[in-house]
């Protein structure tokens, strides 16, 4: 649906976006994730047309952006883009205006999304009159209303209860499968686990990481097993093999290269412990994030 290639961007001495390339398929929730300083934002921006890239084209279904376009996109920014003093409705109603509506249709879109969220009363709010919370919610409703092909949400749940939150959770799921692509940009790992089947890292203006999220696990996996058992563990286990954790029944194990899961199960079992649960233990997005990005910084630093 969307494809980046060789995207440069630069400001003065500064590459914001050094060659980055990627593809994002249609219908799909994608995580675009990245440090403070990554270059992320000057990405969204031209995704979003707002800037022009220095080299490097961007293809949307498949043909060079143009500036009509622009109507096919929603923006969801980090920080709100709303009007305080205007009232909740006409702030809607306007916005939609803005992205091609009508304003008889951006009206009645609206009344059925603020019925959806069971928030009719603010129709005549003030924005400044919301909760953090609550205006997080009008700004979701002004991204999506006019229905757009291609959605970017930069840290959507900011400022959410985990009831609202849900809600937001329900509601980019429904875009994807009503064939909008999601474009989600956050520091919060556990939510691109849940949300995204595709993510690229980006760090110093460069790509450093892109792929499938379960096949990305899988590839950074570290031979680590939790074990649940019965029975009591015994001292000579730990001369034998690393172990990482230890909580009463439960362990966690790092394998040598020379040892095998069959070899560990074995142990247990020769111990005289009853295996009630035996696991292997995947990296999370937090810690594969970290270890790549220390490993790109570190590289940086021995070529300079």
């Amino acid at each position: 649906m969307l494809s980046l290639q060789n995207i440069v961007k630069q400001f003065d001495n500064y590459k914001a976006n050094d060659d980055i390339s990627f593809e994002i398929p249609a219908a799909s929730i994608f995580g675009l994730l990245g440090p403070n300083g990554a270059g992320k934002t000057t990405l969204i921006r031209i995704i979003t047309g707002i800037t022009a890239p220095d080299s490097g084209v961007l293809l949307l279904d498949g043909k060079p952006f143009r500036s009509e376009n622009r109507s096919q996109i929603g923006y969801m920014p980090e920080e709100r883009g709303l009007y305080k003093k205007m009232k909740v409705g006409e702030q809607l109603v306007y916005l939609a205006q803005l992205k091609g509506l009508s304003r008889v249709e951006a009206t009645d879109r609206l009344k059925g999304w603020m019925q959806k969220f069971e928030i009719e009363n603010w129709w005549n709010k003030k924005v400044e009159e919301l909760s953090k919370g609550m205006q997080q919610k009008i700004q979701f409703i002004a991204t999506i209303i006019h229905e757009p092909k291609l959605v970017i949400l930069d840290e959507p749940f900011s400022g959410l209860d985990p009831i609202n939150a849900d809600l937001i959770v329900k509601e980019i799921f429904e875009l994807k499968n009503a064939g909008a692509t999601i474009i989600f940009s956050t520091h919060r790992m556990e939510q691109v686990e849940e949300l995204c089947q595709r993510i690229v890292l980006i760090n110093k203006g460069k790509n450093i990481l892109e792929g499938n999220v379960t096949e990305l696990r899988k590839q950074f996996k570290d031979n680590q097993y939790r074990i649940e058992f019965e029975g009591e563990l015994a001292p000579s286990f730990a001369s034998e093999f690393e172990i990482q954790d230890i909580n009463q029944n439960t362990i966690q194990v790092r394998l040598q290269h020379h040892q095998t899961s069959n070899d560990l199960l074995k142990k247990l079992i020769d111990q005289g412990l009853s295996i009630v649960n035996f696991q292997e233990v995947l990296p999370s997005l937090h810690d594969i994030f970290v270890k790549r990005v220390k490993e790109f910084n570190l590289s940086k630093e021995v070529t300079i």
